[in-house]
């Protein structure tokens, strides 16, 4: 009998809360794919470098899904809170009818383990399905052919993916035993005429409230965009906190300062303006948390997502610019005489070899000079002011410099110029330049030839770091004895065996190395797993703030039956209540998306400012993308509660 009751009322249910069942099935789906990543990666034929960097994003989305799971079981957990609210009624008649509570428990125990199983079937089915895309995502990050593909299924992802459920199914589980037995038969029957209590605000604090938002808003606004690389940790924190005071501050003032607005214009009193308004209004004033958590979360969405895939394109944008020649060796040992290379010379071809040189009285601290020094220590100070500078000569220079492909130079006596790339530090270097800063070397001063610095670099890597290189004539330097000797060369045959042979060569005679398969592989893999990480939190964070609203909609839609039939009595037509109920969503849906938004354009400047190294050439491909991203889920799930909510308030 309580079975068969209970299959019942998943049938019906699942009519009632689809949105529910999609969460439950899209959330398991989504947990096996990103724990099943291992499986996909086995079959692809890629370089040790490769191989270490999967296994470390392995370890890290693995790491992640503990925190996944908390957020999907908080999420299962509210939803699952708003089925129970909207079934007081019936377990009201239940009661009425002799059933006790125990026998009710025994009811949602039932539903809870079928629908489990349901979700659990359903969810691993579509995983199974989806994690083969996956599998040509990770071969296309990873860059390999497709060739030696196979339809893969992961035990382990299975497994994990169906004990976490099982712990998220066996909470609710409880919660729902101790709701049932703290209601009251009196509250169960009364259940659907009971509205949640609305104070209404004054308009004038409301106002008050609303421009307080905005000043903190703002000035945490500015603080991580034009005073970022000022600001400690903790100043950091509390301007996050700042951003989240000022969320909760904007939703509570709004609800007033709406319908203040409003009122006071001619579209108030057309169609059902008011009847909506009103509406919004209480929806707003009693989801003042819910709303502020939905912002937050789409915040994440899109600030995380877009840096994501901005990063990993600007990585691999950079390879090919900053990572021009297939191999470089330092040598730190300036007493060590002996040929470098003399074990892989015969391997190499295009070998250049040039001198870095540093003197103790050329610092940071006197290249900058006054001006250039005060803004440094108070925006930047990444590198201590006493720090030696890096001195080239010409003629060194420009090997390296045509060898990367780069601008070569000329000189006069008593001339250098800045050679640089890294963003951050030009700005101090071209206050420096600008003053016409003299360096004094070996009793001549030498004045800069170009107020800005000019583009390039001497190390082969993954991203722009160039901090500065001094360039001087070779006179200039010619009394000084040099710091370090680097090297630069091609591979006459690039070959897997002779990467091997250089970078061994390389760590048995101590010398610092570098390659550009392995920057690349190391840039490729980085990209990756940010990538990776971010498409997880991504989905997740909007797929919950979606389905948080589209449940309240869906509780909202069923409380106000009896609204939507007094608005049929006065004469509304159908079509007048479903374009209210469209725009009642819509404004519902667009409100937390619309400041979520504008937080993500401070929160995508701040976190290009930081990544700057990287470069920002993928920042407007990735926004496009996460546009779409966020139209396809968001936008879905507001489609999915309009009609939802159509359907019931036709009841």
């Amino acid at each position: 009998m309580l079975f068969k009751l209970s299959l019942e009322n998943i049938r019906k249910s699942f009519k009632d809360y689809a949105i529910y069942f999609v969460t439950l099935i899209l959330a398991v789906a989504i947990f096996y794919v990103f724990n099943a990543i291992n499986s996909q990666g086995a079959f692809l034929e890629i370089s040790d470098t490769k191989k270490q960097i999967l296994e470390l994003m392995n370890t890290l989305l693995g790491g992640l899904s503990i925190f996944i799971s908390f957020v999907l079981g908080f999420l299962i957990i509210f939803a699952n809170k708003f089925i129970i609210k909207r079934r007081k009624k019936e377990f009201g008649i239940y009661m009425t009818l002799g059933m006790g509570k125990g026998h009710i428990s025994k009811i949602l125990l039932i539903e809870t383990i079928l629908i489990g199983i349901i979700s659990l079937i359903a969810g691993a089915i579509l995983g199974i399905f989806a994690s083969q895309f996956m599998s040509i995502l990770v071969a296309k990050m990873f860059e390999v052919d497709m060739a030696a593909y196979t339809f893969t299924f992961s035990n382990a992802a299975l497994i994990k993916t169906i004990i976490y459920f099982s712990i998220m199914y066996f909470i609710i589980m409880i919660f729902n035993i101790f709701a049932v037995h703290r209601y009251k038969l009196i509250n169960l029957i009364t259940a659907i005429k009971q509205n949640e209590k609305i104070k209404i605000k004054h308009p004038t604090i409301s106002i008050i409230i609303f421009i307080i938002a905005i000043g903190i808003l703002s000035y945490a606004y500015y603080m991580v965009t034009n005073k970022m690389m000022e600001i400690d940790l903790n100043t950091f924190i509390f301007c996050i906190a700042l951003g989240v005071i000022g969320t909760i501050l904007f939703f509570w003032s709004m609800s007033g300062f709406i319908l203040r607005l409003v009122q006071s214009s001619k579209l108030y009193l057309k169609d059902l303006n008011m009847f909506v308004l009103r509406q919004i209004n209480s929806k707003i004033n009693t989801t003042v948390f819910s709303m502020s958590v939905i912002c937050i979360l789409l915040f994440l969405t899109i600030t995380i997502f877009s840096s994501a895939l901005s990063l990993n394109k600007s990585a691999r944008l950079n390879l090919e610019k900053q990572a021009p020649v297939d191999f470089q060796a330092i040598n730190y040992d300036i007493e060590d005489k002996k040929d470098l290379i003399e074990g892989i010379r015969k391997d190499l071809k295009d070998i250049t070899e040039f001198k870095i040189y540093m003197v103790e009285e050329i610092t940071l601290e006197k290249t900058l000079g006054k001006e250039g020094l005060k803004h440094y220590k108070k925006e930047l100070d990444i590198v201590p002011h006493e720090s030696a500078e890096i001195l080239m000569t010409l003629s060194d220079y420009n090997k390296v410099a045509k060898m990367f492909g780069n601008k070569t130079y000329t000189l006069k006596e008593g001339e250098y110029i800045v050679v640089a790339d890294y963003d951050a530090m030009i700005k101090y270097r071209n206050i420096a330049l600008k003053n016409d800063v003299p360096i004094t070397i070996d009793g001549k001063k030498h004045k800069p030839k170009y107020t800005k610095t000019v583009p390039g670099f001497i190390e082969i890597s993954a991203s722009q770091f160039n901090l500065g290189v001094f360039v001087f004539p070779d006179k200039a330097l010619s009394n000084i004895p040099h710091a370090r000797t680097s090297i630069i060369a091609n591979y006459k045959v690039a070959r897997e065996d002779t990467e091997k042979k250089v970078t061994k060569y390389a760590k048995d005679n101590h010398l610092y190395a570098a390659t550009k398969t392995e920057i690349y592989d190391a840039a490729v893999g980085i990209g990756g797993i940010v990538t990776f990480i971010g498409l997880y939190l991504g989905i997740v964070f909007l797929i919950s703030s979606a389905a948080i609203l589209a449940l309240k909609e869906l509780s909202e839609s069923s409380d106000n039956k009896e609204r939507y039939q007094v608005l049929r009595k006065i004469g509304a037509d159908d079509k007048m209540i479903n374009r209210s109920l469209f725009v009642q969503i819509g404004i519902f849906f667009l409100m937390p998306l619309i400041l979520a938004i504008i937080h993500s354009i401070f929160g995508i400047i701040c976190a290009n400012n930081i990544l700057s190294v990287f470069g920002n050439d993928g920042l407007v491909s990735s926004i496009i993308m996460t546009a779409l991203f966020i139209i396809l889920i968001y936008g879905g799930y507001f489609i999915l509660t309009y009609f939802s909510s159509k359907r019931i308030i036709k009841e």
